[in-house]
């Protein structure tokens, strides 16, 4: 047996889960973590003769971890070491290891809280943050605080994360302060190769050819190239096989979670003598697989990532920047066996500019499964242990999902149904697609379909029609060569679903369950929000239920359709709006059948926003999408005011009829309300200011909207009166009193005071302030007042709020440029002994 970098750390190992329950285990990609660590550990005292499952983040790498593992121990699969992937599993009663992907433990913890019979979870590659590995261990530790602790009389759950590169302080603070091991690895030196800048728009693939051909030109050995996805790694085979023409040295391998195993294992073993592979990977070669004999990468620096879109309900596949962390990760892919080397294809500047590490997949992730998995476990987030904690508001929206399928009833409890759907290996959407047509006697069509939507278009390009796709699963017609692969692992899913319905009831069968339009009603089953109606006959534009638009990017079969059912949109690189990519034709006519449940009868009043008048009527509604209305003749008066009151605060305040002084008494009582607050921390004072009044329009404003029925009756209203009547007496008359409209002055004036600015402003001429020692002050001497102090010709000449020292310091370099301009008016030296006027000169 070789020698690999993490044997010196598995004495370490063993000593500390024989003391600990949980441990964290660092090591660099090609330390040998996942080879060696499950076999150190099985024949340890506290495992006594229990199992150990180890968890994987992808099925190509649970599959190859598992092979690689029984090779060690010069057994087949199956025996010592096992796998249980979706649609495959090969486990017996010998197996000791199983190796499973995260989401197989998170529904095993479901039926089993216990676990009874394992010792031990291993979290292999826990920095790619997957969710359903967040949701697993959060699961776990419940469950073994649950029962597996010392009460229980169990043996003790141990617990092992093992990561690349991560933050191991911080797991090991989730981990109960966990020890933290850490392997150093071992690799050879990797010569650092930097691309120029980026730029905005670019496509990456001529980059990546001209690169490998270089590297093929110039470097010996295998090359791995990191691509984003599937459609990159395509464009860039057909490319690099049209230039290597003749050359029958170099193997092109593509690589990526959807390809037949055949073509998995020939890119991961080590070429053939005499040959130079290159493999043409997504990021799942970055830590999760070791590629045999690769001395260059090729790395293209970006990664194809799922985010959650809550406007439109659909997890999008964006193309980003890669994590430093992980452009670590892929260039260590080179120094594996031998000196290296590694062709970044950005700038080393652009490096500096990347994130430490990748984002966590739950913080921006659809949470739908994660809600319907914790309401199955009959807890809420905050009653479990996580590394980041499932957003609240993305949290809520999934529950708000799970309510509309009917999973959850009104206190968010699983309904009978909820429970079905939860034990469904499948997204809630699709569980309940599932369980709705199998009651309908269209289980088969529904296997079907539900597989088609859980892999990749198996019919790429070719139309939107659902139909061409079931198509190609029957047999009606013949999949292409490129296409053969997806069309069996179609099928193989849709028998696993089917084997899923086994026992469940048909209740309503429908009649003619052979017809085409079924397949619009079921996929309306999974997403209602995703209904569509045309916008015009013929057209390629189409509104959504969720009020959403989407359109044809180019000339559709489907276009004829006025109705239809979107499995798929989105819009791509390049394109600012939605695109259709696939649905199926939908019969309106099963709005008043099966499909009966979607719609809703609403009472709407609401404001015709052509004619300015109030319109009330009756809507039958799929969503936001109105199917038929008709008038109602009487107006219910609370609903009525809900109208005039949601119309008021959608248009604005602006909509009353206010004039400048209510809004100085607006400002008045917000300035007395702010004084009493700096002061006390409360207030006798009712917030007046614009927002508050927004958002109290039921209490104050409703009661007095009764002849309001067209736009121009806003202006009848006395909107003095009504306000008015939010100060309880004696506010009224202490208004005037601590914030006055108006302030005399030392010349008899009376000078209104602007509100509107804070502080007030009291713009008065200068004469008529001579003899006034200091600046006024309202409000019982709590507020002193701005004084604008103006000319003669009501000019501007000083803005002050310190009177006294604008007449010992300022007043005489003034006094002499008024007296130029104004020389008929009294200019007195001594302002503070001399008359005020609000003359030229005082009287006689």
């Amino acid at each position: 047996m070789i020698s690999l970098p993490i044997d010196v750390l598995l004495p370490a190992l063993r000593e500390t889960l024989a003391h600990r329950d949980e441990a964290v285990l660092e090591a660099p990609p090609g330390a040998g973590k996942t080879t060696r660590v499950p076999l150190a550990l099985l024949d340890e005292p506290w495992l006594a003769g229990q199992r150990i499952i180890m968890l994987e983040p992808r099925r190509l790498a649970a599959r190859a971890a598992a092979e690689r593992l029984a090779s060690e121990l010069g057994e087949a699969v199956g025996e010592t070491v096992g796998y249980r992937i979706r649609l495959e599993s090969k486990v017996s009663a010998r197996t000791r290891i199983e190796v499973v992907t995260e989401g197989v433990l998170a529904r095993r913890l479901q039926d089993d809280p216990t676990l009874e019979g394992i010792g031990l979870l291993i979290f292999d590659e826990f920095h790619e943050r997957s969710l359903d590995a967040d949701l697993a261990l959060a699961l776990a530790l419940n469950g073994r605080a649950m029962f597996r602790g010392e009460d229980a009389g169990e043996p003790p759950l141990k617990i092992l994360l093992m990561s690349a590169t991560l933050e191991g302080e911080r797991l090991a603070g989730l981990l109960d302060d966990a020890p933290v091991l850490r392997s150093e690895g071992r690799m050879f030196p990797v010569t650092m190769n930097w691309g120029a800048p980026y730029q905005a728009g670019e496509w990456v693939e001529p980059r990546v050819l001209s690169t490998v051909l270089q590297v093929l030109a110039e470097e010996p050995g295998s090359v791995l190239v990191f691509l984003p996805g599937q459609a990159e790694i395509r464009r860039v085979a057909e490319q690099l096989a049209e230039a290597l023409a003749g050359r029958s040295d170099i193997l092109l391998c593509p690589l990526h979670g959807d390809l037949a195993l055949a073509a998995q294992r020939q890119a991961i073993e080590p070429a053939p003598a005499g040959l130079r592979k290159v493999v043409l990977a997504t990021n799942i070669a970055e830590t999760s697989l070791t590629i045999d004999g690769v001395r260059v990468v090729v790395d293209a620096g970006l990664a194809r990532v799922p985010r959650f879109d809550p406007g439109s309900s659909m997890t999008r596949l964006d193309t980003q920047r890669i994590s430093r962390a992980s452009a670590t990760q892929r260039a260590g892919r080179a120094g594996r066996l031998q000196p290296g080397a590694c062709y970044r294809l950005w700038s080393q500047a652009q490096h500096e500019q990347l994130a430490a590490y990748s984002s966590a997949e739950i913080l921006q992730a659809d949470l739908a499964g994660l809600a319907m998995q914790l309401a199955r476990w009959g807890v809420q987030p905050d009653e479990l242990d996580w590394l980041d904690p499932p957003p609240a508001a993305a949290f809520a929206q999934a529950r708000d999902l799970l309510g509309r399928l009917g999973a959850l009833d009104e206190r968010g409890s699983l309904t009978a149904h909820g429970q079905a759907m939860a034990e469904l290996p499948a997204h809630p959407r699709i569980a309940h697609l599932l369980l709705r047509a199998q009651a309908l006697g269209l289980g088969a069509l529904a296997c079907d379909l539900a597989a088609l939507l859980g892999e990749r278009d198996i019919l790429r390009g070719a139309g939107a029609d659902l139909h061409s796709r079931l198509a190609l699963l029957s047999g009606e017609s013949k999949a292409s060569r490129g296409a053969a692969s997806g069309v069996q692992r179609t099928r193989q899913l849709a028998r696993q679903f089917q084997g899923y319905l086994k026992g469940v009831p048909v209740t309503t069968p429908v009649a003619d369950p052979d017809h085409p339009r079924w397949l619009g009603a079921l996929l309306a089953f999974a997403y209602p929000d995703r209904v569509a109606q045309q916008r015009r006959e013929g057209g390629a534009e189409y509104r959504l239920a969720n009020g959403r638009a989407a359109q044809f990017g180019e000339p559709d079969g489907l276009m004829k359709e006025p109705w239809l059912v979107v499995a798929d949109l989105g819009s791509r690189q390049g394109q600012r709006e939605e695109r259709i990519y696939l649905a199926a034709a939908l019969d309106p006519a099963l709005f008043d059948g099966v499909l009966a449940e979607l719609i809703r009868d609403h009472q709407v009043l609401d404001w015709d926003e052509r004619e300015g008048v109030l319109r009330a009527e009756r809507q039958r509604k799929l969503g936001e999408l109105v199917l038929a209305r008709e008038a109602l003749p009487g107006l219910d008066d609370e609903a009525r005011g809900r109208a005039l009151v949601g119309l008021v605060r959608r248009k604005g305040l602006e909509l009353l009829p206010w004039t400048p002084e209510l809004r100085q008494w607006q400002a008045r009582v917000t300035l007395l309300r702010g004084l009493d607050l700096a002061e006390k921390g409360e207030s006798e004072w009712p917030d007046v200011s614009d927002p508050a009044l927004r958002a109290s329009l039921e209490t104050w404003l409703a009661p007095y909207l009764g002849k309001v029925n067209r736009l121009s009756h806003f202006a009848n209203l006395e909107l003095a009166s009504i306000l008015h009547n939010l100060l309880p007496w004696p506010l009224p008359q202490r208004l005037d009193e601590l914030a006055p409209k108006a302030l005399a002055v030392p010349s008899g004036s009376r000078i209104g005071l602007d509100y509107s600015e804070q502080p007030p402003v009291l713009a008065v001429r200068l004469q008529e302030l001579f003899g006034l020692a200091q600046t006024p002050r309202i409000a019982n001497g709590r507020q002193q007042v701005l004084l604008h102090l103006l000319s003669p010709a009501r000019r501007p000449v000083q803005v002050t709020q310190d009177l006294a020292n604008f007449w010992a310091s300022t007043y005489a370099e003034v006094k002499k440029d008024l007296k130029g301009r104004y020389p008929k008016h009294y200019w007195p030296d001594d302002p503070l002994i001399a008359e005020p006027t609000a003359r030229a000169k005082p009287r006689s």
